[in-house]
C-alpha cells in the first residue's frame, strides 16, 4: 500500500485562468426580435431578390422636346418672315429710289397785326407761301385733311392754319398760299418784345410747325397713312401789317412718323 501512492496533479497559480470561446448568442445573419425569436436580415444586394427594380419617368422629357420643337418652329418662322419682309422692301427700294419730299417758304405777307383797345389783344393775319416739292419719279403723295399749322415767335403761338386737301403727282412741285390767323392775349407785351428784338438784332426770328397726314402711291399701290412734322425756321426784317415783309433765312426740317 505504501508504494502504490496516487499522485494529484496540482494547480499553477501563475498561469490565466483557461477561458472557453465565447460562440454568438445569435447567429450571423440574424437579429434578434423582441420576442426573442432571431429574425434573418437579407441584404440589399441580395442574389435571391436580385436587383430593385428602376422607374424611368418619360412623360416630362416627351413634353420638353415639344416645347423645344414648338420654340425652334416658331423662331424659324419669324426669322424667315424677316428675311422675306427685308427682301421685299430691297426690291422695292431699288424699283421706286424713294426719295423725301422738300418744303420752302418763300413767302410772307402780314395782313393784319393790330392791338385791340378794348382788352388789350393782339390780332393776326398772316398770308403764308409754301412750296412742296416731290422729287420721286413713281411715287405720288396724297395730303388728306386734318393738318395743323403755327406760326410762332419764341413760345408765343401768333396764328394757325391749315393744308388743303390735294394729290401731288410724280415729280410736282406745289405752291401753296395759306391764310392764317390767331389772337394773342396780352399783346401789349408781345409787341413791346417785338421792339426790343427788332431794335437789338434788326430781325425777327418766327417758327413754322406743321402736322400733316399723307398717303404715298407706290404705282398704282396706295400705302397706309402716315404722319410727319415739318419745322421752319425763318427770319424775317420786321411783323407790321401792310408793309414788305423780307425773308432773310428760312430752312425747314421733315420728320416722318407712321
Amino acid at each position: 500500500m505504501a508504494d502504490q501512492q496516487k499522485i494529484h496533479p496540482v494547480p499553477d497559480l501563475e498561469a490565466p485562468p483557461e477561458t472557453s470561446p465565447s460562440a454568438p448568442l445569435v447567429p450571423l445573419g440574424t437579429s434578434k426580435s423582441d420576442t426573442g425569436n432571431p429574425v434573418e436580415q437579407h441584404p440589399l444586394n441580395s442574389r435571391s431578390h436580385g436587383p430593385s427594380p428602376v422607374k424611368h419617368s418619360t412623360a416630362p422629357k416627351k413634353r420638353r422636346s415639344c416645347c423645344c420643337r414648338c420654340m425652334c418652329w416658331t423662331l424659324s418662322l419669324l426669322l424667315l418672315l424677316i428675311v422675306i419682309l427685308g427682301i421685299i422692301v430691297g426690291i422695292l427700294f431699288l424699283v421706286f429710289r424713294p426719295k423725301l419730299p422738300k418744303y420752302s417758304i418763300d413767302g410772307l405777307r402780314v395782313t393784319q397785326f393790330d392791338l385791340s383797345s378794348a382788352n388789350s389783344s393782339l390780332s393776326a393775319s398772316f398770308d403764308v407761301n409754301i412750296t412742296a416739292r416731290n422729287p420721286n419719279k413713281r411715287i405720288g403723295i396724297y395730303y388728306d385733311g386734318g393738318s395743323h399749322i403755327t406760326v410762332w415767335y419764341n413760345e408765343t403761338q401768333l396764328c394757325e392754319g391749315a393744308l388743303p386737301k390735294f394729290y401731288q403727282g410724280h415729280r410736282n412741285t406745289t405752291v401753296l398760299v395759306l391764310p392764317m390767323t390767331g389772337q394773342v392775349q396780352n399783346g401789349t407785351v408781345l409787341l413791346t418784345a417785338l421792339q426790343q428784338q427788332q431794335q437789338m438784332t434788326g430781325n425777327i426770328p418766327l417758327m413754322l410747325r406743321a402736322k400733316q397726314t399723307v398717303r404715298v402711291k407706290l404705282g398704282s399701290l396706295k400705302l397706309m397713312k402716315m404722319k410727319f412734322r415739318i419745322r421752319c425756321r425763318l427770319v424775317v426784317n420786321a411783323l407790321s401789317a401792310d408793309n414788305a415783309i423780307r425773308i432773310s433765312s428760312s430752312s425747314c426740317s421733315f420728320r416722318l412718323r407712321l
